[in-house]
């Protein structure tokens, strides 16, 4: 496989994966099915174009979805400005569309994935047993070594890298949507 073509699939995978949630995203605050398509991929067209000036620690889920919201929010300060001058839009509407606009502005896409991958990583530890859990707290959230956490459980070695290895596996399998976007410091 060439770079190319493995930058290419990576795209593709990357187009495919995010389309549904963020046109959603689009939609949500442009109420026009057709223009939130269109600015999904005019983000994706643009972000294929710009490919090699991005960074290479570039976080795509945040990237993209940050564009987004820009196009969408300029779509919505020029339907603003449209707006004003339309002596026939109610008050109702121009309060709705600056609502749209104010609370488009608000949204944070780093805090959306923050809290997504949080959420996921607290519902698979809550999914293991009890007994996993404890040894994959010791040993990422109380960073002690596995031949302590031996020592404190008065077990073997090998059943501490066991659960440490099983709790991992299940959060790599939880997350595996955001694995090839970044490299996160719990797994």
């Amino acid at each position: 496989m060439t770079n190319r073509r493995g930058i290419s699939e990576f795209f593709s995978s990357i187009f495919e994966q995010f389309k549904r949630p963020y046109t959603l995203f689009a939609y949500s605050y442009v109420k026009d099915m057709n223009e939130a398509e269109d600015i999904y991929m005019d983000v994706m067209m643009r972000l294929w174009e710009n490919r090699k000036e991005l960074p290479d620690d570039i976080h795509y889920p945040s990237y993209i979805l940050t564009a987004i919201k820009n196009r969408a929010l300029n779509f919505l300060r020029q339907q603003n400005t449209i707006t004003d001058t339309n002596e026939y839009v109610t008050i109702h509407q121009l309060r709705e569309l600056n609502f749209r606009i104010s609370s488009l502005e608000a949204c944070d896409p780093t805090e959306l994935f923050t809290d997504e991958i949080q959420q996921i990583i607290k519902e698979t530890l809550a999914n293991l047993t009890e007994y996993t859990r404890l040894i994959f707290f010791m040993s990422r959230y109380e960073n002690k070594t596995n031949k302590e956490i031996s020592q404190e459980l008065n077990i073997n070695i090998k059943t501490v890298e066991y659960h440490v290895s099983k709790a991992l596996k299940a959060l790599r399998k939880s997350l595996k949507d955001y694995l090839p976007f970044f490299i996160s410091g719990l797994i």
